[in-house]
């Protein structure tokens, strides 16, 4: 076997990428927790015992904390004065917790994977699959520090009013189901926004709903209620919106979860399905948001499919044509993309 050195360098190239960023990736948390990102976005250019002082943390693991960030491009160091700052963009994305491109959650969730690793080595030898509630903890908080900030940007403000006549009747005082709605972050932010409507959040994650019950208690809000269920065993009827956020592709049997949210619809009622921006063929995924969901996919979305009935496993990157084919063939005979964001696809499906 020949081999070529430019590509193997090339290639040795990406494996220390990868070996940096698996390695930087408790020190993301670490950084969010102590509140080191905020400190120094807030406070401008910084020494390491600047930043430690303000932080109550240890100079010398700052110092080396601070190397580590500004190696990976996640802070700017200026030799000449040895401070360390962080860009607008970098504050975005890491120390401004109301940005809509807040980073850090994606990297709790990933602890759980590293966790989780034994279970799904095994998965992978039996072809089982694993229920989402048995992973662990780590991927709860992570799932919704991730997604909270996009949902926080954007929901309110495009994603609900790019759908048809769905704001005016939030205005007004809809009924409303958020299906699979975690620790309830969607479900919070609509009921805040929407007073006069009545949402009631629904996932078949007990865990889940504790903590979404707790959320909903320290916003105040009485306009919200949760149960614990499926997609396609909640009773309640007459529905003037229910939504799924990022959840439909996870789901056992997705046509079944369509079919009785149309059942639950009021004829003029509306379903918005929001899910991981995916083109429709693999080769078109092959970039670096499809890897990221590719990954996630294989290690959390497929295997809580497959743990249950059907196990449809469409996976993250399902793309706009099968999660259509899965819409319509639950019964719904409008569908449309109403809006996107580099994350995700915003679907529309009325009866």
């Amino acid at each position: 076997m020949e081999v070529n050195e430019e590509k193997l360098h090339e290639l040795l190239g990406k494996v220390v990428v990868e070996m940096g960023a698996a390695a930087n990736g408790p020190l993301i948390t670490i950084g969010d927790k102590l509140g080191l990102y905020t400190t120094l976005s807030e406070s401008g250019p910084m020494t390491a015992k600047g930043l430690a002082d303000a932080t109550g943390t240890a100079e010398r693991y700052i110092k080396e904390w601070l190397s580590a960030q500004a190696a990976s491009g996640y802070v700017q160091f200026d030799s000449e004065t040895n401070q360390f700052h962080m860009t607008p963009e970098q504050t975005m994305a890491f120390g401004d917790r109301n940005s809509p491109v807040f980073m850090t959650g994606a990297f709790y969730a990933i602890t759980s994977l590293y966790h989780d690793e034994p279970k799904m080595t095994e998965a992978f030898k039996t072809g089982e699959g694993i229920s989402w509630g048995n992973h662990n903890k780590c991927l709860y908080c992570g799932t919704e520090k991730f997604f909270s900030p996009s949902y926080e940007g954007n929901l309110i403000a495009s994603w609900i009013p790019s759908l048809e006549g769905v704001v005016s009747k939030l205005e007004k005082g809809a009924k409303v189901a958020d299906i699979g709605c975690g620790h309830a972050a969607s479900t919070v932010i609509m009921a805040k926004a929407f007073p006069n409507s009545t949402f009631v959040g629904i996932d078949y994650h007990d865990k889940s709903i504790e903590e979404a019950k707790l959320r909903a208690k320290d916003a105040d809000l009485k306009n919200i209620s949760f149960k614990v269920g499926t997609a396609k065993d909640f009773e309640d009827k007459d529905f003037d919106f229910i939504t799924f956020f990022d959840c439909l592709h996870d789901m056992g049997d997705p046509v079944g979860a369509c079919a009785h949210a149309k059942s639950a619809l009021k004829e003029d009622g509306t379903c918005m399905i929001v899910e991981p921006f995916a083109m429709d063929s693999l080769k078109d995924n092959l970039n670096p948001v499809g890897r990221a969901f590719y990954a996630f996919s294989t290690q959390l979305c497929v295997p809580c499919s497959l743990n249950q009935e059907v196990g449809a496993a469409l996976g993250a990157q399902a793309g706009e044509q099968k999660l259509k084919e899965a819409i319509t063939a639950g019964g719904f005979s409008h569908f449309r993309r109403a809006t996107e964001t580099p994350f995700n696809l915003i679907l529309e499906a009325r009866p």
